[in-house]
């Protein structure tokens, strides 16, 4: 049972708040943040059904660090700094990791639901 979890936390740590941001710029594609907002919860579910609350604090910690390690080295890119005015692309990704939080904590209270209804 403790192998759930350490999987779950490695898949968070996957920058999904970069990918979503990238493929906006590059694509002009909604299709990252659309990923981010279904993987994000699923995880989130997985984490507190098999695990424990911390499984998704951690997993936001290392994503959102993940992400920012990859936003801060497209800064020499042009055209970057200023595709997602009036915000920095810093300030884009805290905005969109504090929003990404809403659907996991419905996700979270789902998961402690079922698991109270089983006990």
């Amino acid at each position: 049972m403790k192998k759930i979890p350490i999987f779950i936390i490695c898949l968070y740590c996957f920058p999904f708040v970069y990918v979503a941001m990238y493929q906006d710029f590059q694509h002009r594609s909604m299709l990252g943040y659309l990923l981010m907002v279904t993987a994000t919860p699923l995880f989130a579910f997985c984490g507190t059904f098999f695990g424990n609350t911390k499984i998704p604090i951690a997993g936001n910690l290392l994503s959102a660090a993940s992400s920012l390690y990859w936003i801060s080295r497209m800064m020499g890119v042009v055209g970057w700094d200023g595709f997602f005015k009036p915000l920095t692309p810093q300030l884009l990704l805290a905005a969109v990791s504090v929003l990404n939080l809403l659907p996991q904590l419905l996700a979270i209270k789902l998961a402690r639901g079922l698991n109270s209804n089983q006990k």
